[in-house]
């Protein structure tokens, strides 16, 4: 998957130089060395492009970073997460690089991973935005960042905590100019993915100078209208999910599911769009788009993806097994390498004490 995980380890590798460049594995290389994806290369290809730190990306990046690779695209370094990340064989994907000092680390956003997200949907509980009491589904963190006896520290399930560092290191900041078409959309953008990223791209366009702003509808708000066991990601981490997006230049938390008179003129909003997905009439009945369409600013776009949140889900469902099986086998293959590097860890404290 592409979340906020991924664009917040991209925030942080783009500080540390000035030209970020991106490797995307193919659907190939995943399915080898990780396990099925959920979406598609040519999805991730256009998913990271659009995250607002990344200057360029490769497609079909190899999976072992080499100095070969970093040379051929006049790379200095790369930079990974401080988890860890193996071959098919176990192997450091970045031994080569590492060995030469021409890695850098950042740190693992908590809180979430492919892994947890997949988790999430296998599980589809509505308990999966509170404090989980499944032993299972529960990581505890010490100084080390180990995760409870028997789980990997780094894709077991954990719960995001927001702050309001995180939100000002991800908001653009930027206040709306003279000239700018100030768009206001709202939804629940939930596992943010590809339709709504090109929904927000065809959003983009609709001005010269467009300025997004995009209401996300609280956790319950979303459940009312969407039903089911939805939202899977919470308000938290959705907010960080469309703050990445560079078409997007401000957020507002817990938007009211009508955009009424008072949010109109607050924001100034000269144009309201929304796609072709149905529009849930409110809790009283009445249409939540009443007012932009009798100012006439609303504007229904059709940005050719139909591809919604639901489908994801079931993209998960349908290979259940194989998607529970690659969760296994990374959890098991990422213990053992936690185990060795703390009993190293433990070796050196000892030898140290020692002395």
């Amino acid at each position: 998957m592409v979340h906020y995980g991924h664009s917040n380890q991209l925030r942080q590798a783009k500080a540390m130089g000035d030209y970020l460049v991106v490797g995307v594995h193919t659907d190939g290389e995943i399915v080898k060395h990780k396990g099925p994806p959920v979406f598609t290369q040519e999805e991730r290809y256009k998913m990271v492009r659009a995250i607002k730190w990344v200057d360029e990306i490769v497609e079909g990046a190899p999976y072992v970073t080499t100095l070969e690779t970093l040379d051929k695209y006049n790379c200095d370094f790369c930079v990974h997460g401080d988890d860890i990340t193996l071959t098919v064989d176990g192997k450091d994907t970045y031994e080569e690089v590492k060995r030469a000092d021409r890695y850098r680390e950042c740190r693992r956003t908590q809180g979430v991973s492919t892994t947890d997200l997949v988790g999430r949907m296998l599980l589809m509980t509505k308990a999966h935005h509170a404090n989980m009491d499944n032993k299972e589904y529960k990581q505890h963190t010490d100084n080390f960042g180990k995760g409870p006896k028997g789980h990997s520290p780094w894709t077991g399930v954990s719960q995001f905590l927001q702050t309001s560092q995180k939100i000002i290191q991800f908001a653009s900041g930027k206040e709306p100019q003279p000239g700018d078409t100030i768009i206001y959309v709202a939804g629940a953008f939930d596992l943010f993915h590809i339709g709504h990223l090109d929904f927000l791209e065809t959003v983009f366009k609709q001005a010269e100078r467009p300025y997004i702003i995009v209401g996300l509808h609280f956790d319950q708000e979303v459940n009312r209208y969407k039903g089911k066991n939805y939202p899977i990601m919470n308000i938290h981490e959705r907010t960080l999910s469309v703050l990445a997006c560079r078409y997007v230049s401000e957020v507002v938390i817990g938007a009211p599911y009508a955009v009424g008179k008072d949010l109109l003129d607050h924001f100034k909003v000269d144009l309201v769009c929304h796609g072709k997905t149905e529009v849930f009439p409110d809790k009283d009945g009445s249409d939540p788009y009443a007012e932009p369409r009798k100012r006439g600013i609303f504007r229904i776009l059709d940005s050719e993806n139909g591809l919604t949140t639901d489908d994801i889900v079931q993209r998960i469902i349908a290979h259940r097994l194989q998607f529970e099986e690659r969760n296994q086998k990374k959890e098991a293959k990422e213990l053992a390498v936690f185990e060795a590097l703390k009993h190293k860890s433990d070796g050196e404290k000892s030898e140290a004490a020692a002395q």
